[in-house]
């Protein structure tokens, strides 16, 4: 039933993936105080790389986009290196892996990088506190000036070049789940009123710089890109925010890109303005790869990529409490079940 996860899949001219199941980004907090990727979180992936792709855990771009503590970076020699340790161990254990880039926007905190303004494209916070750090409230950003946003491009497209040097196959644009780029594409967290907003080219202007940024750096067949069409997290619900994607995923249908991957947590979730289900809808407007995500088991995966409705499919926390989750699957063995206190753990 479950034979369709383990049929080899051409991602590229160079990269083809051993099996269609991919290893979702997962947020562990694991890095070191100079957010260097640690031995233990090279042992950490090196276990998993029987997915077909890892994608690596969000990993920041520079200083101000840190919103969580001990996320690893990729913007100074020392992270690049430690990152080259993760790499090579994937790579010696057959496996394949991007890096994720992050920027988290509004959702940033002083804290972590000093004295300094936190950026977003509006003037508008949310409520809440940072995760694992109850005590810091969130801020209200400063809206980007067009230089800072020429800047933030310039910076993707340099933490993709270390991302190569670093030994990835690839990176994955982090357009999704409420951070930065996210918040460009939808009208509850974008209110400006110059090139970047107002209307859906305007507002998709900044992903697209960033992606051509990006393609041009390291190739557009090496860059992932993840988005979240429906808000759910960190963001408002609009209406409005349907054009932006429609317009967006048009115009990404123009390049080569590596894949569109679904920013959801949960794939049954239903948003009306979008007619059911994001993946249904990105999808119907998306003829590149698509990877799907969002609580699948190994049962339901199969029939969503034999219906078609993706052609990869990312696990997520099964992956945390099984190392060798691929094998289990592939063996009919039970898997074992995700619990919160696993987070504390690096297995």
């Amino acid at each position: 039933m479950t034979s369709t996860l383990f049929e080899q899949f051409k991602l590229n001219d160079t990269l083809t993936l051993n099996n269609r199941i991919l290893m979702a980004p997962l947020t562990r907090c694991m890095a070191d105080d100079n957010l260097v990727p640690t031995e233990a979180m090279a042992a950490y992936y090196a276990r998993r790389a029987d997915s077909g792709l890892i994608i690596s855990e969000a990993t920041i771009i520079r200083p101000d986009a840190q919103g969580y503590p001990n996320t690893p970076g990729l913007f100074t020699q020392a992270q690049i290196d430690g990152w080259k340790n993760v790499t090579r161990a994937v790579h010696n254990a057959g496996g394949k892996i991007f890096a994720q880039l992050w920027h988290v926007g509004r959702v940033a905190h002083p804290y972590f990088f000093g004295e300094g303004d936190v950026l977003a494209p509006s003037a508008i916070g949310v409520e809440g506190t940072v995760p694992r750090m109850r005590d810091l409230s969130y801020q209200t950003p400063k809206a980007a000036t067009t230089a800072e946003i020429k800047q933030l491009v310039a910076d993707y497209a340099q933490a993709a070049k270390n991302a190569i040097e670093a030994g990835f196959d690839g990176v994955e644009l982090h357009g999704a789940n409420g951070y930065l780029i996210d918040q460009f594409l939808h009208y509850s967290s974008n209110q400006r009123t110059d090139e970047y907003g107002e209307t859906p080219e305007n507002m998709s202007r900044f992903a697209l710089e960033v992606v051509a940024a990006v393609s041009d750096a390291i190739g557009a067949q090496k860059v992932g890109l993840r988005l979240s069409p429906g808000a759910y997290f960190n963001m408002e619900p609009d209406h409005r925010d349907k054009a932006v994607f429609d317009y967006l995923l048009a115009k990404l249908n123009a390049r080569e890109l590596a894949f569109v991957h679904v920013g959801i947590f949960d794939d049954n979730m239903q948003f009306e303005h979008l007619g059911g289900r994001v993946s249904d809808y990105m999808r119907a407007r998306y003829n590149g790869t698509l990877v799907g995500v969002g609580g699948f088991t190994p049962q339901t995966a199969s029939q969503a990529l034999d219906n078609k409705r993706f052609d990869l499919v990312a696990i997520g926390r099964p992956f945390i409490a099984n190392p060798d989750y691929v094998n289990k699957v592939k063996n009919q063995q039970p898997l074992t079940q995700y619990n919160e206190e696993m987070l504390a753990q690096l297995v």
